[in-house]
């Protein structure tokens, strides 16, 4: 079992930055492929970035590409969320989730998820 826990979301102003954070327990934390997702009220839970095992491949959807950043430190079990030039679009809750498969998390079925934290941004 992998408990994820995601903390830095707040409101933000257009343009500003956050950085999210997933922290995890449980298992070994360099084993697991790591991932972003988001869920806007009423819309479905899209996929925002994911991360591999040792952190050398990432990826990104198109809407945030070039704007956020995901990366991990295996050594503190921690994933990040680097997020600028944020649009009021960006606005959702975001979940971070983990598997040992790549695969399974880019097509969001990660075995583990976390609780979520929300993202406002204002206008």
């Amino acid at each position: 079992q992998v408990h994820l826990v995601e903390s830095g979301g707040g409101l933000v102003q257009a343009a500003g930055s956050l950085r999210l954070s997933c922290v995890a327990s449980g298992r070994t934390f360099s084993n697991y492929a790591m991932g972003w997702f988001r869920q806007a009220p009423g819309a479905e839970r899209e996929f925002v970035a994911y991360i591999s095992q040792s952190g050398g491949t990432t990826s990104y959807a198109d809407s945030v590409k070039g704007r956020f950043t995901i990366s991990r430190d295996n050594a503190k079990n921690t994933v990040y969320l680097q997020m600028n030039s944020l649009k009021p679009e960006d606005t959702a809750a975001y979940y971070c989730t983990a598997d040992g498969s790549g695969v399974a998390v880019v097509r969001s079925r990660g075995a583990y998820w976390g609780q979520g934290t929300q993202v406002t941004v204002s206008s």
